[in-house]
């Protein structure tokens, strides 16, 4: 030894030591140190033998060959060293102490040799064929174990020796090169395969179980340190990932503003919108999530092994887990937040709404780019990753447990929202928002199921059904809600100069906007018109029966009964129901006005508003129908007529001839009277209507012309009749105040809303 020492050849060698069956068990199971691998060397370092081994060493120095014996028992395992190339023997006895089997004593020596993988690697895959075959062949077990070949020890030995190697130089899977990264996955395949090959031979033959306990134990752990560092790596790619910067995502469109030029109702409605295009689609090249082709490769190879190695379970969490990290923090970078129903119950609705464009926006992105792009990453990971090894080419196992479980988590989560909505506090304000969130989910969910396994649908599908029919009961309701803001409107205070009212105003353009939504209302109340419509607690004499086919025995205004030639949808008899409360809340109002004349205008400003704005909308006009604008039509020339007879009839009589010829001569003071009282009645008209208001330009001017061919050609002809009989100068001017041209213009300066300074 001291020669070897001298020619500077220093290697470790472990004292065998002599323990019972229960130690060196409980040593193989505890965190041994891994074998150090020694270069290339022809020489064996020297062992002390003890009373119970016996250890031969002959050689010949010239030739560099050594012969190391021992003998285990209870091993059964023989190494020597011969002309092939250095092999080794070992034995351990057992001696039965005080007559009885108590314990075993056992002797291990670990020969530090030059290890090569290829050829360790050729012997297991040899000692694994061996044992599958013994253990197809011997399923009785009857048929002896096989012996434990060196070539396992040294194979563990190599990867734990790798594993230090790595975790020493604090490498990333990266950084190994092609060649080193394939001959460790392969070792780890081959650990995995013998660690499989063991156990199921212990199972089959209970003789091999006592026999390969150790290796098993040893195998394992080594199997288990390598997953452990595959799956660190694992993580690491997966957690390096990169999203688009928000600011490249679309702009969202502002919402259209209910009221449009109408300020009156800005300040009711306002926020509400029929923005239903929140953003546009992202472009295909733009990666969601993006990975480099080289890291999703290497996503793949690292499944593969853990998946084959039996650790499915632990990759798909660390997957699922790592995934579902990154897709949050990628929806709060675009302005998503999860909320709780309480937490969307105690918002202002103004900070709901913005929660709810966020979500919509969220929402699109996620059915037309994240769930598709998740799923063609998942597809990639997982490619060939058959369940336990089995390399069958399919990747729709795991990928399908995974992205089934991932998306189902995230689309259940985004059903709270909505379903938190329609819980709050009905306003007829949040129809429109509650129709955008219907119609994005009605319009994007096919999109985002056709991603998702066919497994996960069914229940997506009925959470999916359950929210969007909370929403569409919502919205049912919400235009209950409208028609009882109609009913309570009961102000006693008229609109000044008769012009139109504010409710008026909101209930059309609301009505207006409400018919963009036509197809998506009609959905709504067919499939969740559930609510019983008697109205028996407001007293409303309307019939909302859906099956009724003839709705309009109520008419607005005219009250006059006209069947329909086919049976109303229930939309339509919907927005029947509120123009017949609008018309009737509006006649209410007319009463406030002591003037009957100032009532007419009053009717007449607000038929001509609703009209104009059925006309002037396809869908409401195809709602209401050619009949109910005809009938409008002609309730407002009645009201027309009502104002003439009220208004000009009084100033004409004043233009009467019956009276003034007595005995054929003119009656003086009575003509003298009818002038002073024509000028009187018209002086009053002119300055009380000239505060009156009528804001459609087109009904002011037919207005003005009416009265125009009503008044000054019967003046005129008065005018003339009498006009002479009256003294030339001041008497003439005292009594004809007005020549025929001044009261025209006079007339063109009523109904603009200014009195006459």
């Amino acid at each position: 030894m001291d020669t070897e020492k001298e020619n500077g050849i220093e290697n470790d060698t472990h004292n065998i030591e002599t323990k019972n069956e229960d130690d060196a068990y409980e040593e193989m199971l505890g965190d041994s140190p891994p074998v150090k691998l020694l270069p290339p060397t022809n020489t064996v370092p020297d062992a002390e033998p003890d009373d119970e081994d016996e250890i031969q060493v002959t050689g010949d120095e010239d030739e560099g060959q050594e012969t190391r014996e021992a003998t285990a028992d209870h091993d059964g395992v023989q190494i020597r060293t011969g002309d092939d190339g250095p092999q080794a023997t070992t034995s351990a006895n057992a001696e039965d102490k005080g007559g009885e089997l108590a314990s075993q004593e056992e002797e291990e020596i670990i020969t530090e040799l030059p290890l090569d993988l290829s050829t360790v690697s050729d012997e297991v895959d040899q000692f694994i064929s061996q044992i599958n075959n013994i253990s197809v062949e011997g399923g009785d077990g009857s048929q002896l174990p096989v012996d434990i070949p060196i070539c396992v020890d040294q194979l563990a030995s190599l990867v734990e020796a790798k594993l230090e190697e790595i975790n020493r130089s604090v490498s990333k899977w990266s950084q190994l090169g092609e060649e080193e990264t394939a001959s460790l996955l392969g070792a780890v395949n081959r650990v995995s395969r013998l660690s499989k090959s063991l156990l199921l031979s212990s199972q089959i033959n209970p003789s091999s179980e006592q026999t390969y306990a150790r290796c098993i134990s040893r195998v394992g752990g080594v199997l288990h340190r390598a997953v452990s560092y595959l799956e660190e790596e694992f993580r690491s790619y997966l957690e390096d990932y990169k999203f688009p910067d928000p600011a490249d995502l679309p702009n969202q469109e502002s919402p259209a503003d209910l009221a449009g030029d109408d300020a009156a109702v800005e300040e009711v409605v306002e926020g509400c919108g029929s923005d239903t295009t929140t953003t546009t689609a992202v472009a295909e090249d733009n990666k969601f999530p993006a990975y480099p082709e080289e890291t999703v490769s290497n996503l793949n190879r690292l499944a593969r092994a853990m998946i084959f190695c039996g650790y499915k379970t632990e990759c798909l969490q660390v997957y699922t887990i790592s995934r579902r990290n990154a897709l949050e923090e990628c929806l709060r970078k675009v302005g998503f937040e999860k909320h709780s129903i309480d937490d969307v119950q105690k918002m202002n609705w103004e900070v709901v709404e913005r929660e709810i464009v966020a979500w919509i926006a969220t929402f699109k992105h996620c059915a037309e780019v994240t769930f598709s792009c998740e799923r063609k990453l998942c597809d990639a990971v997982f490619c060939n990753c058959g369940d336990g090894g089995d390399d069958d080419g399919s990747s729709s196992s795991s990928s399908s447990i995974i992205f089934g479980g991932l998306s189902m988590g995230f689309v259940l989560q985004f059903f709270v929202f909505p379903e938190a909505v329609a819980m709050t506090k009905r306003s007829s304000e949040k129809l429109f928002k509650f129709l955008d969130l219907y119609e994005a989910m009605r319009d994007l969910l096919p999109t985002m199921f056709s991603n998702i396994p066919g497994e996960c649908i069914g229940e997506l599908k009925a959470e999916a059904t359950l929210t969007r029919g909370r929403l569409g009961e919502a919205m049912v309701s919400i235009f209950t809600e409208l028609e009882n803001s109609i009913k309570a409107d009961s102000g006693k205070t008229p609109v000044p100069g008769g012009a139109v009212h504010p409710l008026t105003r909101y209930i059309m353009n609301y009505l207006k906007l409400a018919s963009d939504y036509k197809e998506t209302l009609e959905q709504v109340f067919r499939e969740h018109q559930k609510i019983d419509r008697a109205d028996s607690a407001t007293g409303s004499d309307f019939d909302y029966n859906s099956s009724n086919s003839n709705s309009n025995s109520q008419q607005p205004l005219g009250h006059t009964a006209a069947a329909t030639p086919r049976r109303q949808s229930p939309l339509e008899m919907q927005i029947a129901k509120v123009m017949e409360l609008l018309d009737v809340n509006l006649e209410n109002k007319s009463k406030l006005y002591k003037d009957p004349s100032l009532c007419s205008i009053f009717m007449m400003n607000n038929g001509r508003y609703i009209l104009q704005k059925v006309r002037s909308s396809p869908q409401i006009n195809a709602l209401m129908g050619d009949q109910w604008c005809r009938k409008r039509s002609s309730d407002l020339r009645q009201y027309h007529k009502t104002y003439q007879r009220e208004t000009w009839g009084r100033l004409l009589q004043c233009l009467s001839i019956e009276g003034l010829n007595v005995h054929g001569k003119i009656n003086k003071p009575v003509l003298k009277e009818r002038f002073k009282s024509f000028n009187a009645v018209f002086d009053e008209i002119h300055k009380t209507q000239t505060t009156w208001v009528i804001i459609d330009e087109q009904l002011q001017s037919e207005l003005r012309v009416s009265i125009s061919n009503m008044v000054i050609p019967a003046y005129r002809s008065f005018l003339a009749r009498f006009s002479q009989t009256f003294t030339p100068g001041r008497q003439t001017e005292k009594y004809v105040k007005y020549q025929p041209e001044d009261i025209e213009t006079y007339i063109d300066e009523l109904f603009d809303g200014n009195a006459k300074k």
